[in-house]
């Protein structure tokens, strides 16, 4: 962190914003990190450089999304990360909520967190990598002993996706995962759309077409820090979750198949509580999930109502989560290790961060009571999650 104030007090650059809406080119290329200022706040943003990359033949770029309240998002084709977001406190001061590295080569070393990735084809563990589907068996690359995780060995997160510019506030990332890619069948079209709105929302929108049966469950992995990143950790965070039921695991955290009360148990987040306040309990399912780690079935909503709160105990910066999907997989960050470091120059120490993963349930494939995830020739996949900020 003191290297990067040496370098803004040498350069003394005034603020500025590389937007999208000037033209339909990704962001300038800069060997500096990009520096943002107004009256309020000093946020430092990923360096563009770091992430315009050559990988298996296409080209990774750098680009900034900022609404009208001056709150900023990065991104990346790459693997169609979100690598910063930055919202306003409770004084009104840019706070940087998403952990991130300050180039490709960061989250490579970090591939198996997931920060900040589109994770897919099928987000979350397939049991054992293997399912049926229409008779015929799949099997998976095995990445997450004795399971498949996230997509096998070379997800959506490690891949370049094509880039549909729309404007400052907008962009659209598509890939084409071909039949039998990781072992999944059918050519999935798949697109994403981030959208930062006036309101301080970061909209997700997922579309997907193939032309063989198959299944898919996309999400977002990022790790959210509400009291900034680097803070410490998240255990003072307040959650709220609109969600009775929990889906339980065994001891490679697979669901068990039953879907159980969260009355009586850690897993009650129906009336606000701390992350940290239930986590170390004598329970078997936090106990393998060394925390929490586990799909919550979501109460009967819709797009307009939030299912999920979560409060910075020292911003005072506020998520709501808002989401088409039946589940929301609550991660409390326990395989943070404090082996990478972070923009900023702090190290990704345990429950430093927190995912809420908003998706069908885990392992739904071999457990057809489970929502399915199967999509058909013909039929458009398409979900919607919505994180809004308020103060």
């Amino acid at each position: 962190m003191n290297i990067l104030f040496k370098h803004l007090q040498a350069v003394l650059l005034p603020a500025c914003i590389l937007s999208l809406a000037a033209c339909n080119q990704p962001a300038h290329k800069t060997s500096a990190t990009t520096i943002m200022t107004d009256t309020t706040t000093l946020i430092i943003l990923p360096p563009a450089a770091g992430f315009e990359k050559t990988i298996d033949g296409k080209q990774s770029h750098f680009y900034i999304l900022k609404n009208k309240n001056g709150v900023t998002a990065a991104v990346t084709n790459y693997g169609a990360h979100l690598l910063s977001l930055a919202v306003p406190d409770k004084a009104g001061k840019l706070t940087d909520v998403v952990i991130g590295f300050d180039n490709i080569d960061g989250y490579k070393k970090a591939m198996s967190a997931y920060y900040g990735a589109t994770v897919g084809r099928y987000g979350n563990r397939i049991a054992k990598g293997h399912f049926v589907l229409d008779g015929h068996g799949y099997d998976l690359y095995i990445n997450n002993k004795p399971n498949t995780l996230h997509g096998g060995k070379k997800g959506f997160n490690d891949v370049i996706w094509d880039v549909k510019q729309i404007n400052s506030q907008s962009i659209t990332f598509t890939y084409l995962s071909k039949d039998m890619e990781e072992g999944f069948p059918g050519n999935l079209n798949c697109k994403v759309t981030y959208e930062l709105t006036d309101d301080n929302a970061f909209k997700i929108s997922y579309e997907a077409t193939t032309d063989k049966t198959t299944i898919v469950n996309l999400t977002n992995h990022s790790y959210f820090n509400l009291n900034g990143v680097g803070s410490g950790t998240i255990l003072n965070h307040l959650v709220e979750l609109k969600a009775a039921n929990f889906t339980p695991v065994d001891s490679v955290l697979i669901p068990t198949g039953k879907i159980q009360s969260v009355a009586g148990t850690p897993f009650d987040f129906t009336k606000p509580a701390t992350i940290g306040s239930r986590i170390d309990n004598n329970d078997e399912q936090l106990k393998r999930g060394k925390g929490y780690d586990h799909n919550f079935v979501l109460d009967k909503h819709d797009i307009n109502t939030p299912i999920a709160a979560v409060t910075g105990d020292q911003s005072g910066i506020k998520m709501e989560i808002f989401t088409t999907e039946p589940g929301l997989q609550f991660y409390s960050g326990n395989f943070m290790s404090g082996d990478h470091t972070m923009l900023g120059g702090k190290k990704d120490e345990r429950r430093t961060g927190f995912a809420m993963e908003t998706q069908h349930f885990p392992d739904s494939p071999n457990q057809p009571q489970f929502p399915s995830t199967v999509l058909k020739p013909g039929d458009v996949y398409k979900t919607v999650t919505i994180y809004k900020f308020l103060k």
